[in-house]
């Protein structure tokens, strides 16, 4: 059989080809602590699992649940804005209920780019940026998430012919895997850039709820103007522990969400009632236990920036999102790094090249792990 081009010449997808690493070390009987993946291992607070358990029970909401997402899914959407961030979102053409952020990230880019085209991708970032692109027949521009501009992109720095090229624009902040927070100062500075080139900004915000020491993430459609070239993108999986479920939303530019759901209705058929029953209760319930639970992942994070150091390791203590990027040991290559933590500490730290070529000399340390582990984990590295 002859497999499409865009497939047979697309690399793996890197957190899968992760997995089989360490399960390959776990069947050797290695008990594998895994910082790689940015997996919640919290679970969501009761009234949410209630929600999905009382709707599963009625006999009607096992169908299929309509393509544009429930009407209540979508107020709750546009209230969670309203009250988290000010923003006022029409919940019929401004709102778009996903199945997860990530399905919506690789259906944008079939919705704006066509062969020719290219996709501004930060650079390091998350690998369905530029993935996307590629099954969509296009191109990719890396750009760079340098430390000493604070892993902010430099639009400067992007040729003009290729921002004539480009459609959409991927940014995400608090940045995986940085760590990284952007002022709205830099954000109005996106909106003029693409306004310009008239390219669309995609922003990926899916970590604005997860933050420490007091720091407030912002929606880019907070900026003047935003919705004139912005579709954010936002999820429950991280801000409500609800990875599994699959369940997130686009919300901005109404040409832009309706180009995104013209995929979408081609694509799949909606995501289940139940959990969309859930996802109400998740947005417009009680929120008072999401700062809680920060404090859970912001000790997580003092841990490992505690024994950082004892193993020639070093970072900035990040304000959001659910990592830590940390240099590894000088002259060290950060695959080879990881590879030799793994096999002689039983020890997973993804390698920042997982996220792009200026992520070498990085690794992402997930949070997403008990305290007794992380500590556990900072033991058997100091002894390698």
């Amino acid at each position: 059989m002859k497999i499409a081009d865009r497939i047979a010449n697309l690399p793996p997808y890197v957190f899968a080809t992760v997995e089989k690493k360490i399960a390959a070390q776990r069947a050797k009987g290695v008990d594998v602590i895994s910082l790689g993946i940015g997996s919640p291992d919290l679970a969501p607070p009761k009234f949410i699992i209630d929600a999905l358990y009382e709707s599963a029970k009625r006999p009607d909401t096992h169908g299929y649940a309509g393509y544009y997402g429930t009407p209540a899914l979508r107020q709750a959407i546009a209230q969670y804005y309203q009250r988290r961030f000010g923003v006022e979102l029409d919940p019929d053409t401004e709102i778009r209920p996903l199945i997860g952020s990530k399905e919506g990230l690789a259906n944008m880019a079939l919705a704006f780019i066509d062969p020719g085209d290219i996709a501004l991708a930060s650079d390091p970032g998350y690998p369905t940026y530029r993935m996307g692109a590629l099954m969509a027949g296009g191109d990719y521009y890396s750009m760079p998430l340098l430390e000493e501009n604070d892993y902010l992109v430099d639009f400067e720095a992007i040729p003009s012919d290729v921002a004539a090229k480009a459609t959409i624009m991927w940014l995400n902040y608090p940045n995986n895997p940085t760590g990284a927070i952007a002022p709205l100062d830099f954000m109005q500075k996106a909106v003029d850039f693409a306004r310009e080139y008239d390219i669309v900004i995609c922003y990926d915000n899916p970590y604005c709820d997860l933050t420490f020491d007091g720091y407030v993430a912002p929606s880019i459609l907070q900026i003047p103007g935003a919705k004139e070239v912005a579709v954010e993108f936002n999820s429950l999986s991280k801000t409500y522990n609800m990875a599994g479920w699959r369940v997130g939303m686009a919300v901005g530019n109404a040409q832009a969400i309706q180009a995104l759901t013209t995929v979408k209705t081609n694509v799949d058929s909606g995501i289940f009632r139940p959990i969309q029953d859930a996802a109400v209760a998740a947005l417009t319930g009680d929120q008072s236990w999401i700062a809680e639970r920060n404090l859970i992942y912001q000790r997580r994070r003092d841990i490992i920036l505690e024994w950082l150091p004892k193993i020639g390791m070093s970072a900035t203590p990040p304000k959001g999102s659910l990592y830590v990027w940390a240099k590894v040991p000088k002259g060290v290559n950060c695959e080879d790094f990881a590879i030799e933590m793994l096999e002689k500490a039983g020890v997973w730290m993804t390698p920042g090249t997982a996220f792009g070529k200026y992520g070498e000399g990085y690794m992402r340390l997930s949070l997403c792990v008990p305290e007794e582990r992380l500590r556990e984990a900072g033991e058997r590295l100091s002894k390698v």
